[in-house]
Order: structure tokens, then sequence, then C-alpha cells
């Protein structure tokens, strides 16, 4: 069972914690990671992009000019793909890319991301997460004891002057525990959970 020490907002340690290994303690499969979060990326592709074929473009329903005797290539429509203003060959047409993942695979999947955070040491756990007010300059302060410039911080309620403060800050993401997903855990070089968010996210998954 992974162990890890709490500490608080200067980076002080307060105590240690037992982690669930159902939520903390996977092996590490990233192929498994992987499959999951290329599905996950492909679902968030639109498919939209389309373009004008012969019988989507407007006009042409009469010859353009009669069949012999001009000098010039015979037409049919001057809607055909090499008329100026004419359709488009083998154009893009709407695709749909969602790739099936069901919700296990996909709570796997961010488990095995939270375990790799533990064993990569990129993961620390607060006792808690307070701003008096709202300045990002004491939010940025916070961040640099707990030696993270930027991060992922997980929250188990909102809190109006943590998430007011971060916004300025690059490369920062601040959500609660049923927003975690897998692209911002893979993407952030530090994880901040508070205690509270550990338990949350621990009766979720486990």
């Amino acid at each position: 069972m992974a162990q890890i020490t709490i500490v608080d907002q200067s980076n002080k340690a307060v105590g240690k914690r037992e982690l669930n290994p159902a939520v903390f303690g996977l092996e590490s499969d990233a192929g498994y990671v992987h499959r999951v979060y290329t599905a996950l990326a492909s679902a968030q592709r639109a498919g939209t992009r389309n373009t004008k074929n012969r019988s989507a473009v407007s006009g042409g329903g009469k010859k353009p000019f009669k069949q012999k005797g001009t000098g010039r290539a015979r037409q049919g429509t001057i809607r055909a793909t090499q008329m100026r203003h004419g359709a488009i060959a083998h154009g893009p047409t709407p695709s749909e890319y969602t790739t099936r993942v069901n919700r296990k695979e996909r709570r796997k999947a961010l488990c095995i991301a939270l375990s790799d955070a533990v064993r990569e040491g990129k993961l620390t756990v607060v006792n808690k997460l307070e701003l008096s007010e709202v300045k990002t300059k004491a939010f940025a302060e916070v961040l640099g004891a707990l030696e993270a410039p930027s991060g992922l911080i997980v929250l188990a309620e909102a809190n109006r002057e943590v998430e007011l403060s971060s916004r300025n800050i690059p490369n920062t993401k601040v959500v609660l525990d049923g927003q975690v997903n897998l692209h911002d855990l893979l993407k952030s070089k530090k994880v901040i959970l508070t205690e509270a968010a550990v338990d949350k996210l621990e009766e979720r998954l486990a």
C-alpha cells in the first residue's frame, strides 16, 4: 500500500496517509492508457468538415455551349470539377471519429495515471488550500512553496478565492474531484490534491 506525506500550504509535513492501492497503487500500463487517451481525444473531433460535390453545387442545369464547332473541349455543365466555381472532386465529407470506451476502462486509465503520478513523485497532497482573498500573487506564493510553478490542482469543493486566483497563472488548472480527466493528468507536471479530494477520489474510483 502506497504511503504519502501530507503537507500544508507552506510545504511543511503535517502527517502521513495510506493511499488506496485500487486507485493509487496500480501497475503502470502505457499501452492501456494510450488506447483510452486516443479514444477520448478522437471523440473531441467534430468531424463536420465538408465540401460540395457535383450534386450539391447549385446551377449547371444547362449545357454551357454546343457540343461541336467552338474549338473548345466539350462540356456538359459549368459545375463540373474542372470549371471555375465548380464542384470539388474527392473532397472531405463529415466523419464520425468516436471510438467506444466504456466507463470501467476510463476509470482504470485514470487510476493508472494517478498511480504513475505517485511513483514519479509529481503528486502532492495538502491538508487544505485556502486564501483570504482573490489574489494571483498569493496563490503563486503557495505554488512556489509547494515547488509547483504550475500544475493541476484538485479540490473537494468549490473555493472561489483559489479558483479565481489561479486563472492568470500559465499552465495551471483548478478542478473539482469529479472533473479530473486523463488529459489533464498526463499533461500536468505537478498534481496537487487536497486531502478531502483524495477521500472523494478513493470513494468514487475504488
